[in-house]
């Protein structure tokens, strides 16, 4: 498989494709990028993804592999330089499990603040950064403690999944007109958060604020109406 040809089914506003974005670029690997509309989604998607129908979806050569926590696994066992995942199996086994909470508590929590209003939606945003103090207090107090990032020196996998989804969080928040994540109440996080925003590979891979936000805003309109 090594120089076979390699692309990669996205959507630009989906983070989900940020991250494997991410990790492709962190690790140098070259790669075709096909945009996909998700609303007239193309036969290569669906006999790729015959099962989610959704992207990401990375084709190496013939193989394709979806869900993008795998595919990232997946870039970071094939091309083994600037690793992304620790090698000890026990910190492995620790940033799967942050993975895990971020993506089925931390980030389903943010999107009952979009769903609700009033007291409602008070609540949720309570929820939502008692979550987050949970990863705040670890680079405090616990595993990621005096790290530039959860990985280490180095911008590993939690930091690929917690950052990539940060920015559609900023968006909301703009569309929102609310801040819910703040320096005051997550100075470490937010130092966490300026450090990713600073590399050159997170700046090649995120699509500018402003029309995120566009993107938002019809979303929840959607959403609303």
């Amino acid at each position: 498989m090594e120089g076979a040809p390699l692309k990669l089914y996205g959507m630009w506003s989906s983070f989900y494709v940020h991250r494997v974005q991410l990790a492709l670029h962190l690790k140098g690997v070259e790669y075709e990028y096909i945009e996909e509309d998700l609303s007239n989604k193309s036969p290569a998607l669906l006999l790729h993804n015959p099962v989610h129908k959704k992207v990401p979806v990375l084709l190496h050569g013939d193989r394709p592999i979806a869900e993008s926590s795998i595919i990232i696994e997946y870039i970071d066992e094939f091309w083994k330089a600037k690793p992304i995942l620790p090698a000890d199996p026990y910190e492995r086994a620790v940033v799967r499990f942050w993975c895990h909470f971020v993506d089925n508590t931390l980030r389903p929590s943010f999107g009952v603040i979009l769903r609700s209003s009033g007291e409602g939606q008070a609540t949720a945003v309570d929820n939502f950064r008692q979550n987050l103090m949970f990863l705040e207090t670890e680079l405090r107090d616990g595993s990621f403690k005096g790290r530039k990032f959860f990985g280490g020196e180095r911008i590993g996998i939690l930091d690929i999944v917690m950052g990539c989804g940060l920015y559609w969080n900023s968006a909301c928040e703009d569309v929102l007109g609310m801040k819910i994540i703040d320096q005051e109440s997550f100075p470490l996080f937010t130092s966490w958060f300026e450090s990713f925003n600073e590399a050159k590979e997170v700046k090649e891979v995120i699509p500018p604020a402003e029309k995120l936000v566009e993107y938002v805003k019809g979303v929840l309109q959607k959403m609303f109406n």
